[in-house]
């Protein structure tokens, strides 16, 4: 039973070790002779100088023989070893055959092992590299998402995870976040990528600006809308550096390299403030704020602004004010000047899924 052609196609296609792909054959040899005969103790063996699988037994050594396939007789015992005795178990080749089920069988043992060691292989190539950007060719478009191949390796883009208005063409070079390395694949996918949470915008950030990666600017916080806007606060830990300045660069330079992998969405960058009412102010951000108010034992702010600067702190969909809430910790409350509070929603769910009437026109910018 030659199998040169086969392991060499395997060695090629899978870039599996030789010695690992002749245990796998015989292993998905030995489950198909053990289901057609599974009274008889097999041992099958890869012979590297004639590049053939022989199949032995172990038999019992009996004076008479009742069953051919366990047992064999003391003459022809002997033949094989001269000093055997009666009751001993010698390995003897088999004579039996396996039929076309068998066969399958063996192929589908071959095939889940194959499977499993490259299972393992891509787990401990990518596990470190969890929650890191990676670089790859969009493979090709699903219903569900979009497939990546990373060198050799294949990664899955789910929709869920992608930025709205991202278009995905084969061929074309693509980054995302490692969002997670799986142990087992689950529908058929083990790595997982993604563009739309804030992790993936921190991660852009350390890599495209130095004093980030070297932690001289710090991101505290980052909130995010994909494919809309994010908002993100930021520190120096030197005060020669200014870490808004830092991240935006001269007339842009730095920033820019980020907006053009986020499409249309917006960053607001924002310095930490010790003072609330600034927090809020920069928060709000593109909308300016004439006064803030914290209540309710520091849960709420209330925030008055001039009429035309409405529209930009509520945002497209109440969007920008739900970021604002989010990124700060407080439910923010628009007033106006007879302290009446304008009906709008501050949380994430209801910027995603409502459109108030009276802002559903409304554009940020």
């Amino acid at each position: 039973m030659r199998l040169s052609q086969v392991i060499d196609e395997l060695v090629e296609e899978r870039g599996l070790k030789r010695d690992v792909l002749n245990a796998i054959v015989v292993e998905g040899l030995t489950s198909a002779y053990t289901k057609k005969y599974p009274h008889v103790s097999f041992a099958i063996e890869y012979s590297k100088q004639t590049d053939e699988l022989h199949v032995f037994a172990h038999k019992t050594v009996v004076s008479s023989v009742e069953d051919a396939d366990t047992q064999i007789s003391l003459r022809k015992a002997r033949a094989v070893q001269d000093d055997i005795e009666l009751g001993a178990t010698i390995k003897v080749p088999f004579e039996g055959s396996i039929g076309r089920i068998e066969i399958l069988r063996a192929k589908q043992v071959i095939a889940q092992q194959i499977r499993a060691i490259e299972t393992a292989a891509l787990y401990e190539e990518f596990k470190g590299k969890e929650g890191t950007i990676v670089t790859g060719a969009i493979y090709k478009t699903e219903p569900r998402g979009v497939l990546v191949k990373i060198g050799e390796a294949l990664a899955f883009l789910p929709k869920s995870l992608m930025i709205s208005g991202d278009t995905y063409t084969p061929g074309y070079t693509i980054r995302a976040l490692l969002k997670e390395v799986l142990p087992e694949p689950r529908n058929d996918n083990q790595l997982i990528l993604d563009r739309a949470s804030p992790q993936f915008l921190v991660e852009l950030l350390r890599i495209e600006i130095p004093e980030i990666y070297e932690n001289i600017v710090e991101i505290k916080k980052a909130v995010r809308i994909a494919g809309y806007k994010s908002k993100i606060i930021v520190i120096s830990h030197d005060k020669n550096v200014d870490p808004v300045g830092t991240c935006i660069g001269f007339g842009g330079a730095r920033i820019k390299p980020i907006l053009r992998e986020l499409g249309t969405e917006k960053i607001d960058i924002i310095g930490e403030s010790f003072s609330t009412d600034d927090f809020v102010r920069s928060a709000l951000k593109p909308a300016v704020v004439r006064r803030v108010e914290i209540v309710d034992n520091g849960s709420v702010a209330h925030v008055w602004l001039d009429a035309d600067q409405r529209s930009l702190a509520i945002g497209k969909m109440g969007q920008n004010i739900a970021l604002a809430s989010e990124l700060c910790g407080f439910h923010i409350r628009l007033m106006d000047d007879a302290s009446a509070v304008y009906p709008t929603e501050t949380t994430r769910e209801s910027a995603e899924s409502t459109v108030d009437e009276n802002t559903a026109s409304d554009e940020e910018e």
